[in-house]
C-alpha cells in the first residue's frame, strides 16, 4: 500500500501516476489526514490529569472523560447500561477517526475545562501543543 501526503505538485503527480498504474479493482481513497500518535498520547495524558483531579466531584475514568469531551464537541457518543447494575458506559466513539483539526479542537476543549477546574497538568505549559499544530501539516 502506498500513501501520499499531497503537499506539492510533484507529490500530486506521483499519486496520479500510482493511480493510473494500479491494477483493476484496487481502491483509491482521498481523505483528510487523521490525528497523529503524538496527539493521541497527549490527549490520553491530559485525560488522565483530568480524571485524577476529579473536577466537579466526578470520579470518572479517562475513557469516560474522553466520551464527555467528544460529546461536548458534537461528536456522536452512545452509552449502554452496564452489567448487573454497574451503570452506563460509553461506546461508539473513536478518536482515531478524528482529523487533525478535530483533534486540535478536542485538546483545546480539554485544556479549557481542566484550566477552569484547577487541573494540574503533568505535561509542561501546553508543552508541545503549538509544535503539534505546526507538525500536523507535515
Amino acid at each position: 500500500m502506498t500513501s501520499f501526503i499531497l503537499r506539492n505538485p510533484q507529490i500530486r503527480q506521483n499519486a496520479m501516476r500510482a493511480v493510473s498504474e494500479a491494477p483493476d479493482n484496487w481502491i483509491v481513497t482521498v481523505a483528510e489526514r487523521k490525528r497523529s500518535s503524538l496527539a493521541n498520547a497527549k490527549m490520553w495524558a491530559m485525560l488522565s490529569d483530568v480524571a485524577r483531579a476529579k473536577p466537579e466531584g466526578r470520579n470518572w475514568t479517562p475513557e469516560t472523560f474522553k466520551a464527555a469531551f467528544m460529546h461536548h464537541l458534537g461528536h456522536q457518543v452512545m452509552f449502554a447500561e452496564g452489567l448487573e447494575n454497574s451503570g452506563p458506559f460509553p461506546l461508539g466513539f473513536r478518536s482515531s477517526n478524528l482529523n487533525v483539526k478535530q483533534m486540535s479542537d478536542l485538546i483545546e476543549c480539554i485544556y479549557a475545562y481542566g484550566s477552569q477546574h484547577g487541573v494540574v497538568w503533568t505535561e509542561s505549559d501546553k508543552g508541545g501543543f503549538m509544535d503539534l499544530k505546526e507538525r500536523a501539516g507535515e
